[in-house]
């Protein structure tokens, strides 16, 4: 890419926030980014796009490199305004784990990588070199790759892939294979394109899906917890077909609107510890099944900081034989953004501890006939205070545990063994 081509003249102060429209992996797209945002931070934080490297943001190491028209480009080089109106691919495009591109095969039948941070660079630079010259002399590929750098220093391997690839595909690259219109949550996609709205909330605005689509792809986490409620099945059945009670029992959670045909628009309140993040978004109720006393739901939300979370959501009650009742919740959780950059163990455990406090609300609301009032009971912001001080305090205790292991080796003993062995 020249340094002239698809520039965007943008006049904006550093910290304004700027609509971009373009296409990535075959979805229009738009999102809302500061202007000196770089291309490579808005594939990763607003649309999930994890597989764009970051090394040195400087365009050295070439790890962040994308096509943007067919041409290869340093992701961290360019704005993300600068996108505006073009086709962006990102390794994610080239294919998926069951449906590879015939350039990602061979680097794995050469075992080209090693610890496989420099792999989506070395991909994208690779596909773009055989683009433009499907004849490349192996002799020529070093110098030809050498915008790419590997620290582990696994380049046989990785000119070996290249060179085999060109020398099986004369006529061209093949395409890629996963560039088809899909939603962009967390770290899969869905079938559709991305459709948001902007709802005014007091001074800001907050990104607000208009569609909902089911998540495709690998989870972010999974989380699934079986609890045994004092309720009756047909009292607990009563409050999971009635949606508003329902939506009280989530904690952090709010129903804000019925849109009829079983979609709801709400907000809802997430806390991965120092980040706290408030949600509007949608619901769908996909399946209710009376006679299994199944409900499965679809959820989408994001806010005004390019954060994104979709949940396919699966709720089953069955009876006890001492008259309660055993409710399963599976659900599969899709996250971008912040709040995706943090540890899968601490997102699952606030989200197994939200789905806890769900189960007792709602045996509560059954048992009682009254859901509990907006805002009542343990908060989102709570429960996830809770796990980042557990996790904490496991990890101090990991700490103080090793150190005093290596105090007893220094001693010529071990901390575990009894002082008279």
């Amino acid at each position: 890419m020249t340094t002239t081509e698809h520039q965007r003249a943008v006049k904006a102060a550093a910290d304004e926030l700027i609509d971009v429209s373009f296409t990535v992996n075959g979805t229009p797209v738009t999102i809302r980014v500061p202007a000196r945002m770089h291309l490579a931070d808005a594939l990763r934080q607003h649309l999930g796009l994890t597989g764009t490297h970051l090394g040195c943001e400087h365009g050295v190491c070439g790890m962040c490199t994308v096509l943007i028209d067919g041409d290869a480009a340093r992701a961290c080089l360019v704005f993300a305004v600068q996108a505006e109106g073009t086709d962006v691919v990102t390794v994610e495009g080239l294919g998926t784990q069951d449906d590879q591109h015939p350039l990602q095969q061979a680097f794995s039948h050469h075992h080209a990588l090693q610890c496989g941070f420099c792999t989506p660079g070395f991909l994208m630079s690779s596909y773009d070199l055989l683009a433009h010259e499907p004849g490349v002399d192996a002799d020529s590929l070093p110098e030809e790759l050498s915008g790419v750098i590997c620290r582990c220093t696994g380049y046989r391997g990785i000119l070996a892939a290249v060179a085999d690839f060109a020398e099986a595909h004369p006529e061209g690259v093949p395409p890629p294979r996963n560039c088809a219109p899909r939603t962009l949550v967390g770290r899969g996609g869905g079938t559709s394109s991305i459709a948001l709205d902007r709802a005014p909330v007091g001074d800001a605005e907050e990104a607000v899906p208009t569609d909902i689509t089911r998540p495709t792809g690998t989870p972010t986490l999974t989380v699934e917890v079986t609890r045994l409620l004092t309720s009756s099945l047909a009292d607990v059945w009563a409050v999971m077909t009635d949606v508003h009670r329902l939506a009280r029992c989530l904690p952090g959670a709010e129903m804000t609107e019925d849109l009829g045909d079983d979609r709801y628009r709400g907000r809802a309140k997430v806390a991965l510890g120092p980040v706290r993040l408030a949600f509007r978004g949608l619901a769908r109720i996909t399946e209710r099944d009376e006679a299994e006393h199944r409900l499965a739901l679809l959820a989408q939300g994001a806010d005004t900081g390019g954060n994104r979370t979709a949940a396919d959501i699966g709720l089953r009650a069955t009876a006890t034989p001492d008259g309660g009742t055993e409710l399963r919740a599976d659900a599969a959780v899709f996250l971008s953004g912040r709040i995706a950059q943090f540890g899968r163990a601490l997102a699952g455990d606030v989200s197994q501890r939200m789905f806890e406090q769900f189960a007792h609300a709602l045996d509560e609301t059954a048992r009682t006939g009254q859901a509990p009032d907006v805002g009542a009971g343990p908060s989102a912001l709570a429960i996830g205070a809770a796990a980042v001080r557990d996790a904490v305090r496991r990890r101090v205790a990991a700490l103080r545990t090793r150190l005093r292991e290596r105090r007893g080796h220094r001693r010529g003993t071990s901390p575990r063994s009894s002082s008279g062995a």
